[in-house]
């Protein structure tokens, strides 16, 4: 089991969950690209530790036009759940109308273990 690690000071982890608006898996793989170019900075700045896509069943293959979408779960760094909306309304999939940001669940998360 990998060690526990310890957000910077005046941070906490947050577990996000972010539902997609009906009917709108077409617009999410039309515009996968460029929401996966917009988290890089923020992967690698360590705001982002983790994140992918929620699927409604487990998909038959690794094909995305196939997956049943019901959103995406991140887990970040930050100091408050505000940090995180501001991120989260500036990204393509909540500009586009992909995510429901008015239905977005953020937790403070204490993790017990993490593996690399």
């Amino acid at each position: 089991m990998a060690s526990i690690t310890t957000p910077p000071a005046g941070k906490f982890e947050w577990l996000v969950i972010i539902p997609d608006k009906a009917g709108m898996q077409d617009k999410r793989l039309e515009i996968r690209a460029q929401h996966l170019e917009g988290v890089k900075p923020l992967a690698g700045s360590g705001f982002i530790k983790t994140g992918g896509a929620i699927l409604n069943e487990k998909p038959e293959s690794d094909d995305a036009s196939k997956f049943s979408f019901y959103g995406s779960t991140l887990v970040c760094v930050a100091s408050s759940k505000e940090e995180i909306f501001e991120v989260l309304r500036n990204d393509i999939y909540a500009k586009s109308g992909v995510w429901d940001l008015e239905n977005v669940q953020i937790w403070p998360a204490k993790f017990a273990f993490r593996n690399p």
